[in-house]
């Protein structure tokens, strides 16, 4: 088809050579979501003297909470598992130590004891490592060894026995629910004190 053909047939109003130049819907209307949306509701006309009634209330309301709050912001909130209990005040003529004077000897002496037990678990730690690094090189040579006398025998080495390392595996954590299981009923009584 030609283009004079093309251009004469758009200029008589045929639809088909619309179609064939426009990759788009032939109508060309477009939607968009703000041609869906309700007209808008016509805004209701107040009397300022209720919206100043309203807005008085609101910040009386706030200054009585502000008030309250630095009233009670001094006063600690008592904590019930830092009390003493009342058994131990009584004994506490009782339970008190007195005339206990640690020397300096002592004090040196227990210096001295953590000081040896510092030394005693580092050179452990040390040991450790040490036997370790034996071990893990021993063995590094051994399959190295292995390898150069047969690959077969190097990959059958390599991989994990499952007799020696006992491996357990269970599914997923979270199961579809037990059928006939009936969840206990039980109650829940709220005792948390609340404080104001």
């Amino acid at each position: 088809m030609s283009l004079l053909s093309a251009f004469y047939r758009l200029s008589l109003g045929s639809t088909s050579a619309v179609r064939a130049l426009h990759t788009g819907s032939a109508s060309n209307f477009h939607f968009t979501p703000a041609l869906f949306a309700e007209p808008l509701k016509k805004k209701k006309k107040i009397d300022p003297q209720v919206l100043k009634a309203r807005e008085d209330r609101k910040r009386k309301r706030l200054e009585k909470q502000i008030r309250r709050l630095e009233k009670n912001a001094r006063q600690l909130k008592p904590v019930e598992d830092l009390e003493v209990p009342m058994e131990l005040l009584d004994q506490q003529d009782r339970r008190k130590r007195t005339g206990i004077k640690v020397t300096a000897e002592v004090l040196e002496s227990r210096v001295l004891l953590e000081k040896q037990w510092a030394k005693f678990k580092m050179q452990e730690k040390l040991a450790n490592y040490q036997l370790f690094d034996r071990v893990l090189g021993s063995q590094t040579k051994a399959l190295n060894e292995l390898r150069l006398e047969s690959e077969e025998l190097y990959q059958l080495a390599v991989q994990p026995d499952l007799a020696i390392v006992p491996l357990k595996l269970e599914g997923p954590v979270s199961t579809p629910p037990i059928e006939g299981y009936e969840m206990p009923d039980g109650e829940y009584i709220d005792i948390s004190k609340k404080y104001d």
